[in-house]
């Protein structure tokens, strides 16, 4: 394609393993990280805080284990600091206080109790839930260093196209999705890349898990999207998207930045 490539979209993930926060910038931190970024976590009840900035999918709720998550709507009020959960008849608000933690880690419990994922919260270690963060240091990745995700709506299209069900950049839960770009053009990317004032270096493709089956609105597994990826697109591992990592310093970047390649 010859059309400049622009951001789409922006996402961030207060919650980790939790539905996206669509925004018009995103502050990108020096260490590759997106301020707030999954900066609080439901940790199981044998889970112990993290000392450094990395937590598995394993220690707490995820896409990946409890697909009905997809359908929980959770925002965070940065100068609040108060978080809401809206799911079916559950409509919470609190604090980060004790209490409020308290209140949020219940109400999510009661929602998943009514949900095919029930069964889960029975295992040993799992109950009681506990919310952990400050909801201001992005420090739950899965990764040690931060990394910021990137997806070519193409892409996504392209994969929607392919199956029955629906299929939208939230499965992918990236940070930035960019247009102007043919489908699976960025994992062909590599070297350097500006996008707006924030110049990159692209790491590697994102390997994708079973958080991307489920279906953001009813929190269904409908789709086999990892087996589609490595048969009808011919992929060695279910592969979408890219991560990459700021060279020199952090930066905002916005919807409708342009975005430059071989920078």
């Amino acid at each position: 394609m010859n059309d400049v490539i622009r951001i789409d979209a922006l996402f961030r993930y207060p919650v980790k393993g939790f539905t996206p926060e669509r925004r018009d910038s995103l502050v990108i931190q020096p260490d590759g990280r997106v301020q707030g970024d999954r900066s609080l976590v439901f940790r199981f009840a044998d889970a112990v805080e993290p000392e450094d900035a990395t937590y598995p999918k394993s220690r707490g709720l995820a896409l990946m284990t409890f697909p009905s998550l997809a359908r929980v709507d959770l925002a965070f009020d940065d100068e609040a600091r108060t978080l809401r959960l809206r799911v079916d008849d559950i409509d919470v608000t609190a604090d980060l206080s004790d209490e409020g933690r308290s209140r949020l880690a219940e109400a999510v419990t009661a929602y998943l109790r009514t949900t095919g994922d029930a069964r889960l919260l029975e295992a040993d270690g799992i109950l009681p839930l506990g919310l952990l963060g400050d909801g201001r240091t992005a420090r739950f990745q899965d990764r040690p260093q931060g990394f910021v995700s990137l997806h070519g709506a193409a892409s996504v299209a392209d994969l929607d196209a392919a199956v029955e069900a629906p299929v939208d950049d939230r499965r992918f839960r990236s940070n930035i999705v960019v247009s102007g770009i043919s489908a699976w053009e960025e994992l062909g990317w590599a070297g350097r890349v500006r996008i707006g004032e924030v110049e990159f270096e692209v790491q590697k493709p994102i390997e994708r898990c079973a958080a991307i089956t489920a279906n953001p609105d009813t929190g269904v597994r409908d789709a086999r999207l990892l087996r589609v990826l490595t048969t009808e697109f011919g992929q060695d591992e279910p592969t979408l998207g890219i991560l990459l990592l700021p060279v020199a310093g952090g930066g905002t970047i916005r919807v409708g930045d342009e975005v430059i390649l071989d920078a």
